[in-house]
């Protein structure tokens, strides 16, 4: 299998997508495109389950290397481990189904669409980079598509809310170059060379003083692209203005490009300072989660609802990474998918009903389940996956997440164990008060009788979001095993990083 074609797939779609004559044709384009990566995407997770069982150890499958800027020592080298693979299938999956969701789209049809496209390529990109300036190269491809699809196709403060996501993710990207250069210049590939191979780098001894200056660069360089407490204030900006397509690429792959990094790179390349500032960063996400928590509880628009949640829900990430235990570490990258997957059906039902309600506001609607019912239904599910019910993806994920966490015997990680997990009674509140008084009661104008249920793309891509948060919920141990092992080869190199090895 060659991961080059996660990349060349969407990159000649966007190319022919623009050459299209009319939007019918750059729809179809784009959507045989998104279908023709999750197939692809789908095909290297089933040969990289099948290579595994039959006994292939390598770190990193389907590695390729290319010399890119030989002065410097960058390559283009990709390579994917169990973790990357869970990625691909989640962004080949939200691409699929943001298209679909995508199909009533008029306004600069071709531009549109070829910026979804855009993004996507630098998903793939920083998921299987395992040079780290390819990977930050990437992670720049999906920042300016972002800030063209609020500022052009959102709604409400919609320039705003572009300028300060762009210039939020900038910072971030500007503290994730620092320490790129700062950890490059801390390695030696020999004869005077440096070099920024993840893996030579991973058993490589970088001093620590280097690793406390850099660590918290990277982290929170990373962390801002997954709204880390306080520089998540981008998040509900953006997604509220953001068009639905948009708002399912950014809370469900752009915000998973953060917690990847930070468990990618800063965590695994910097041991000794990840340990070390491991109560910071318990201390910063357990705020995360309260704070995302409550403040969710205040909102009355179902937009910004799911977007302080995510900010919670992406708390518990940054928590399980932090907490350094195996099982924490696996429930992180769990809840990466699981939250990916989740928010995108939740931002995906919230475009199906606003587009019919022309509001989102909470208290303007009600009785929707009478007349839009399967609507409402994948609304109800995506709400009861956010609040962790048993039997789908969200219960599982953060199950793991706290199971991990607890192993963590310290008395201070144990009470932000029972703060976090308290934050689940908060959560129930929010949802199910938000879902009750949307879609329950009377009907409150008499327009929504007229409503028609979802179309043939919003049922398909509901249904495919719905299908993945239960094959996870129902039978969660394909995916603790496709990741698992993974992790424990990152809490081995913390564990010699803190021997001192």
């Amino acid at each position: 299998m060659n991961l080059s074609i996660l990349l060349i797939i969407p990159l000649i779609t966007a190319v022919v997508v623009m050459l299209c004559q009319s939007g019918s044709q750059v729809k179809w384009v784009s959507l045989l495109g998104s279908l023709a990566q999750l197939g692809y995407a789908s095909a290297i997770m089933c040969d990289y389950i099948s290579q595994r069982a039959a006994g292939n150890t390598a770190q990193m499958l389907y590695q390729s290397r290319h010399s890119w800027y030989s002065g410097l020592n960058i390559e283009y080298y990709v390579g994917a481990d169990g973790i990357s693979i869970a990625m691909i299938m989640l962004t080949a999956v939200v691409v699929f189904t943001g298209i679909l969701i995508s199909w009533n789209v008029t306004k600069l049809t071709k531009e549109f669409f070829f910026l979804l496209l855009l993004l996507s390529v630098g998903a793939y990109g920083f998921f299987i980079s395992l040079d780290l300036f390819t990977m930050f190269f990437f992670l720049e491809v999906a920042v300016i598509p972002k800030f063209l699809l609020i500022g052009i196709w959102g709604s409400g403060r919609k320039e705003y809310s572009a300028m300060k996501l762009a210039l939020m993710l900038m910072g971030g990207s500007a503290l994730v170059l620092i320490g790129l250069l700062c950890l490059y210049f801390n390695t030696d590939a020999g004869n005077g060379m440096h070099t920024f191979d993840l893996l030579k780098i991973a058993h490589m001894h970088i001093p620590i003083e280097a690793q406390r200056f850099i660590f918290p660069l990277m982290f929170v360089g990373f962390g801002v692209f997954t709204a880390i407490f306080p520089f998540h204030t981008w998040a509900p900006d953006g997604h509220s203005s953001a068009p639905t397509a948009a708002s399912m690429f950014l809370a469900g792959i752009s915000m998973k490009l953060g917690g990847y990094g930070c468990l990618r790179v800063a965590a695994y390349l910097m041991p000794e300072a990840a340990h070390e500032y491991s109560w910071i960063i318990i201390l910063v996400s357990t705020i995360a989660i309260i704070y995302g928590a409550f403040a969710t509880l205040m909102q009355k628009d179902l937009k910004y609802i799911n977007a302080y949640s995510s900010v919670s829900h992406c708390g518990f990430v940054l928590f399980g990474i932090g907490m350094l235990t195996k099982t924490a570490l696996t429930g992180a990258a769990m809840q990466m998918v699981s939250h990916g997957l989740m928010t995108a059906l939740f931002f995906g039902a919230i475009g199906m009903i606003y587009e019919r309600t022309h509001t989102r506001m909470v208290a303007q609607l009600g009785g929707l389940l009478k007349t839009i019912p399967f609507i409402i239904t994948v609304f109800v599910i995506a709400g009861l996956c956010s609040l962790g019910l048993p039997g789908l993806s969200g219960f599982v994920a953060e199950m793991t997440v706290f199971v991990g966490a607890w192993q963590n015997p310290g008395t201070y990680y144990r009470v932000a164990t029972v703060l976090a997990c308290a934050s689940i009674v908060v959560t129930a509140v929010y949802i199910l008060r938000a879902v009750g008084s949307s879609v329950m009661g009377p009907i409150p104008n008499e327009h929504f009788r007229t409503f028609k249920d979802a179309s043939w793309n919003e049922r398909l891509a509901a249904t495919t979001l719905l299908v993945c948060i239960l094959a996870i919920g129902i039978a969660p141990f394909w995916l603790f095993n496709l990741v698992s092992p993974d992790t424990q080869l990152i809490m081995d190199n913390i564990a010699r990083g803190i021997a001192g090895n």
